[in-house]
C-alpha cells in the first residue's frame, strides 16, 4: 500500500478510557488536540486490549457494527456509532508483513478500546481503520509484532496501542482526584522508565515496577504498549507522555513516538 505522498506517521499509546469518556471536562479535547497535531493518516491500525486472538487475527476489512463491548451503561452509549472505512488495502500490507499465519473476522467491528478514542481524535470517520487482535500478552513477542509492523509509518499509517496505563476495576475511585498509592507508585515508576527509555524495565514491568499486580491484576491493558514501542522503536529518543492524570482513580498516561 505505497503511498509516495504519505507523511511518516509517529505511533501512539493511549488510555481509552469507556464510553463515558465523551463526558469527560477536558479529556475529549486533549485527544482532539493530540491527533490535531499529527499528519493525516492515510489508515488507522488499532491494536485494543480488549481483543485477543491467536493467532493474528484482523477485524472487518468493510464496514461493520461497533462492539459495545460494556455493560452497565446508560443506553445512550449504545447509540453511538462510528462508520470508517474498512482497510482491505492495510490489511493485505499487514499480512504480508508478519509472514506468519494472520486470520481475518470479517464481521468483528471496532470494539470501545478503538471506536471511544477514535471518535474523539478522527470525529468525521474518514480515516480506513483496521483492528488486530493481541495474539499474546508476552511483552517481548509483542515489541516483536510492533518491530515488523513499523514499515507502515511510512505509508502514513498511524499505529495505535490502545489500553490504560493502570487497569484495576476494584481500584476505581469516586472522581479524579482519588488515587490509591500503588496505582500512583505504578504510574510514577512508569513515567520515570518512559522518560529513561528504560524498554528492558518496561518489559519486565512485573518483576520491576512497584505494585504491578495491583495496578494490573491482569496485563491486558498494559499489552499494547509493547506493540507501540516495537513499531516506534527507532524514536525512542523522540519519545514523550502526551495526556497524564488519572480517571476514576486509572492513569492516563499516553504517549508518542515520533
Amino acid at each position: 500500500m505505497a503511498d509516495r505522498d504519505a507523511e511518516r506517521m509517529p505511533v501512539l499509546y493511549l488510555s481509552h478510557g469507556a464510553p463515558p469518556l465523551a463526558d469527560h471536562p477536558y479529556w475529549p479535547a486533549e485527544l482532539a488536540a493530540w491527533s490535531a497535531g499529527l499528519p493525516k493518516p492515510t489508515a488507522i491500525l488499532m491494536i485494543s486490549a480488549h481483543w485477543e486472538s491467536a493467532p493474528i487475527t484482523l477485524g472487518a476489512t468493510t464496514a461493520a457494527p461497533l462492539i459495545y463491548d460494556f455493560s452497565g451503561f446508560p443506553r445512550h452509549y449504545y447509540e453511538v456509532v462510528y462508520p470508517a472505512p474498512g482497510a482491505p488495502e492495510l490489511a493485505a500490507r499487514v499480512r504480508e508483513l508478519l509472514g506468519a499465519e494472520v486470520r481475518e473476522a470479517p464481521r468483528r467491528g471496532l470494539d470501545h478500546g478503538a471506536y471511544v478514542p477514535l471518535k474523539e481524535m478522527y470525529p468525521a470517520a474518514d480515516v480506513p481503520v483496521l483492528q488486530l487482535s493481541l495474539p499474546t500478552l508476552d511483552p517481548r513477542k509483542l515489541m516483536a509484532i510492533g518491530r515488523k509492523l513499523a514499515p507502515l509509518r511510512a505509508a502514513g499509517v498511524l499505529i495505535v496501542g490502545s489500553g490504560f496505563f493502570t487497569h484495576n476495576l476494584r481500584a476505581m475511585t469516586p472522581d479524579d482526584e482519588h488515587v490509591y498509592s500503588f496505582t500512583a507508585e505504578f504510574d510514577d515508576w512508569g513515567a520515570r522508565a518512559l522518560a529513561d527509555r528504560d524498554v528492558d524495565a518496561l518489559l519486565d514491568f512485573e518483576h520491576k515496577a512497584p505494585a504491578a499486580r495491583q495496578a494490573h491484576p491482569r496485563s491486558d491493558h498494559f499489552a499494547p504498549l509493547f506493540v507501540s514501542l516495537g513499531a516506534g522503536e527507532d524514536d525512542l529518543d523522540d519519545l514523550r507522555t502526551v495526556i497524564d492524570g488519572y480517571w476514576f482513580g486509572m492513569a492516563r498516561r499516553s504517549i508518542q513516538l515520533g
